[in-house]
């Protein structure tokens, strides 16, 4: 869990990390994280329960103070007018400077604002309004019926863009034909006399004019856009261009006039095509981000689309179609073969097989009959079953995972924090350096008209766009492809801490095995009735929830032997239980158990270490004080377990199995699945310490649990993965969710979040050197050592292809696949 609270009292850098500092140590805090800029303190709890009061009191003592307001909420809320990184860092700040406003993130990629606020001291209006006044509009804030019109607008948008290309196109093809042609002679264009530039500059000059306008008209956002910024003193790309362009158009402008004035000599001095082809190629650049930008939330379309329009309920016996939106938690549902199931919830008729690939990646249908669960989007493949809603809306499973995506798409890894700090001061850098260089050249003796394109230039390529598309694309594609594959990757955090990990965490049941054991043997101390032992230990057992007394319990129903009224029951956390039958006092448990109430267990001693070395977990009964005999029941282990961990090993991934069984079980099953570091015998709540401890030999750990008795380790590891079908719990303890209990998906996150970061490295590479080698060359050094200068046409082609180029990059990891983790495990990475 993660909270954000308003610090007082910072005057410096110093400030904020002393309150870092004492944050940190407080009592159940995991992560401290202060934001000196929005004077923020970001908490992220871990397992232990946190009092807000002790943490005021810790940051009041420090010598701040700590603003609790009320319910933290959070809005998602869609921006139009962004075109750079400089326009999301804007936002980012407006949102972050308003009053009541948490934390604000903002991503270039979705076009949207992800923001957390005190609801007694703002409102979602205000949000919006902070927008507005940075010079961009606010849009719906997320739902439904805003998810449609945004995906309409972005359409819309990419039309639009891709007809303004067109007409810019018509236009400056042209341009450059008559501005070019008669510069180039051995080109022998043919150009009609009376356009000649040195019979006609007149006609010459006002032709070029006449082309140029309707481009800079389809043009126009960048300069209403670009000029606010400017005046608001936050200039972006926008405003690059504007100026570049505007500084071009205007001293051609003045070149006309002075053609008109009888100055012909001033024909050489026309710099209309410049403006025109430098704005259609960043037209044609932008449309392909958008086309581009449209492709990484691909993952999140599908989703959405899988979702039935419909349902068929039974009501007085009748079957009645009906919205999807007027389904009810209670209503018996009719699903025949071939149809998607509407909403979850539980056959309580018929028998069939279910695909649940779309939620879970597992390719094979899965039976389902009364009792079972089924999910909504999910394809009933050949039996006609009817079940009752259990969730609806928000709350499918279906839901959940999509606002899992959608949260993940939208955050941030802390690798971004380097491009979001370089952007917000790039442009004005910029700006200075063309300045520079324009004043430079002036002052070196060359002419105003080589002084000025060295000035466009400049501005021209040097635009942030691909800095800021380096890491948001990349982990919208990383998270859809998770996604994809059944895994749900939380946030950017987590999918860039995954590929660190170095020591993986195993719990045992139910996450190396298959979590439903049986019993194997039943041992009798004195040679009774192994029948009367094994009911007497079921009758004990019965509604137990724990998987050992379930197996015991499985066991004596086969065997049709009737269940013995029991009192004082007690369930020993750890233990076992106690339980009083037919007089006799009775326990039923582990070595432990018998140890703490003195129980000798030396006459089944040997029986009990053979069924221990054989993976088999002994459960001793006790009658009366006195030991009766043992249980023994064994957990299978799953198919993919030996996999993954060979997979996980040849990675150079140490691999741990964590356990409450005793130490010869668990080592026999270590064993099975070639594990050799065993953490045996440990209590549910001293699993988290155990990661601790790991946490303290200085190594990234990753945990592996089912995401309910796990929880607290889950939470104290530096990534919790959480297995099955996506509990309540394990969504909120976990960093990442696999949706089904298949543990080759472990190897194939971590190779994953490798991939991806790799692609932002990659991205983050391509973003820093073109603009630390493109500056420099559009200065004019290549130039000054005897090379060419930079065409400020040249100079926007880069541009817009260094944009696009970083966003083909991240959408490469689309052809991420599974197999790719069986295929590299032979690899150290």
């Amino acid at each position: 869990m993660e909270k954000t609270y308003k610090i007082n009292g910072m005057t410096c850098a110093a400030c904020a990390g002393r309150v870092e500092k004492t944050a940190a140590k407080v009592g159940g805090v995991k992560k401290a994280s202060v934001n000196f800029a929005t004077e923020k303190l970001t908490v992220s709890f871990g397992g232990d329960a946190v009092s807000v009061e002790n943490l005021k009191k810790a940051i009041s003592q420090a010598g701040y103070e700590l603003e609790v307001g009320g319910e933290a909420k959070t809005v998602v809320i869609a921006v139009s007018g962004m075109t750079c990184a400089a326009c999301a860092s804007a936002v980012e700040k407006a949102l972050n400077k308003t009053d009541g406003v948490l934390s604000a993130s903002v991503n270039l990629t979705t076009e949207k604002a992800t923001v957390s606020y005190d609801a007694l001291k703002t409102k979602i209006s205000l949000i919006k309004k902070a927008v507005d006044d940075a010079g961009f509009k606010a849009l719906d804030t997320e739902s439904k019926t805003a998810v449609d019109e945004d995906r309409i607008h972005k359409q819309r948008a990419i039309k639009i863009l891709w007809i303004k290309f067109i007409i810019g196109a018509a236009f400056s093809l042209p341009l450059l034909y008559f501005a070019m042609g008669p510069m180039v002679s051995w080109w022998n264009v043919p150009i009609p006399d009376i356009l000649e530039p040195m019979k006609y500059p007149l006609n010459y000059a006002i032709l070029q004019l006449a082309l140029t306008l309707p481009v800079i008209a389809v043009g126009y956002k960048f300069y209403t856009v670009g000029y606010k910024a400017l005046w608001k003193r936050s200039p972006n790309m926008d405003s690059l261009i504007a100026i570049g362009t505007t500084a071009a158009v205007g001293y051609s402008i003045y070149s006309l006039i002075a053609i008109a004035s009888g100055s012909f000599g001033a024909v050489e001095n026309l710099y209309f095509e410049t403006a025109g082809v430098i704005i259609t190629l960043i037209l044609l650049g932008k449309s392909l981000e958008a086309v581009s930008k449209g492709k990484t939330s691909d993952a999140i379309k599908k989703l959405m689309g899988l979702a039935p329009k419909t349902a068929t309920v039974i009501k007085d016996g009748k079957e009645i179609e009906i919205q999807i939106d007027e389904a009810e938690i209670g209503d018996i549902i009719l699903v025949k073969p071939g149809e998607k199931i509407p909403v979850d919830g539980v056959v309580t008729d018929g028998y069939t097989a279910i695909d649940e690939s779309m939620l879970t990646g597992e390719s094979m249908p899965i039976d389902k009959k009364a009792g079972d669960k089924v999910y909504a989007a999910s394809i009933n493949k050949n039996g006609l079953i009817k079940f009752k809603a259990t969730k609806i809306g928000a709350d499918t499973a279906l839901a959940q995972i999509i606002k899992l995506v959608e949260d993940a798409q939208g955050s941030k890894a802390p690798i971004a924090k380097v491009a979001d700090t370089v952007s917000g001061y790039f442009v004005p850098i910029v700006f200075g350096i063309a300045v520079l260089s324009f004043a430079a050249w002036m002052i070196g003796g060359r002419d105003f008209v080589f002084s000025l394109t060295i000035l466009i230039s400049v501005l021209v390529i040097a635009c942030p766009c691909a800095l800021g598309l380096a890491t948001p694309t990349a982990i919208m594609v990383g998270t859809g492809m998770g996604a994809k594959n059944g895994i749900l990757i939380k946030g950017g955090e987590a999918l860039e801490t995954t590929h660190k990990i170095k020591t993986i965490v195993f719990d045992k049941t139910g996450t190396i095995t298959e979590g439903k054991p049986e019993v194997t043997d039943v041992i009798s101390a004195d040679e009774s009735d192994k029948r009367l032992l094994l009911q007497i230990a079921a009758s004990a057992e019965k509604g137990s929830e724990h998987p050992l007394g379930e197996a015991i319990v499985r066991a004596a129903k086969k065997e049709n032997l009737e269940f013995l009224k029991i009192e004082n029951f007690e369930a020993i956390v750890g233990f076992g239980i106690s339980v009083n039958i037919d007089k006799k006092s009775l326990l039923l448990g582990n070595k432990k158990l018998m140890a703490n109430k003195s129980i000798s267990l030396e006459a089944l001693e040997a029986q009990s270490d053979a069924l221990a070395g054989e993976g088999k977990t002994p459960m001793y009964v006790a009658i009366d004080g006195k030991l009766a005999g043992i249980i023994a029941v064994a957990d299978v282990v799953k198919p993919s377990s030996k996999d993954a961990i060979t997979a996980l090993n040849k990675m150079g991934i140490e691999v741990v199995m964590i356990t409450g069984d005793n130490r010869k079980t668990a080592e026999a099953i270590a064993r099975q699945v070639g594990i050799t570091r065993v953490l045996s015998e440990v209590l549910p709540e001293d699993k988290a310490n155990e990661v601790k401890k790991l946490q303290a030999e200085g190594k990234k750990v990753g945990m592996v649990g089912d995401g309910i008795n796990d929880a607290p380790a889950l939470a104290q590891a530096d990534i919790g993965i959480a297995i099955g079908s996506g509990t309540d719990v394990a969504i909120e303890s976990a960093d990442i969710v696999l949706m089904r209990s298949d543990l080759t998906d472990v190897p194939t996150a971590i190779k994953l979040s490798k991939s991806t970061i790799r692609n932002i490295k990659q991205n983050l590479f391509w973003a820093f050197g073109y603009n630390a080698a493109g500056i420099p060359i559009a200065a004019g050094v290549l130039y000054l050592l005897g090379g060419p200068l930079l065409n400020p046409i040249f100079a926007a082609a880069a541009m817009s292809f260094s944009s696009v180029s970083v966003l083909l990059n991240a959408l490469s990891l689309r052809f991420f696949k599974k197999t790719a983790v069986k295929e590299s495990a032979g690899e150290k990475v």
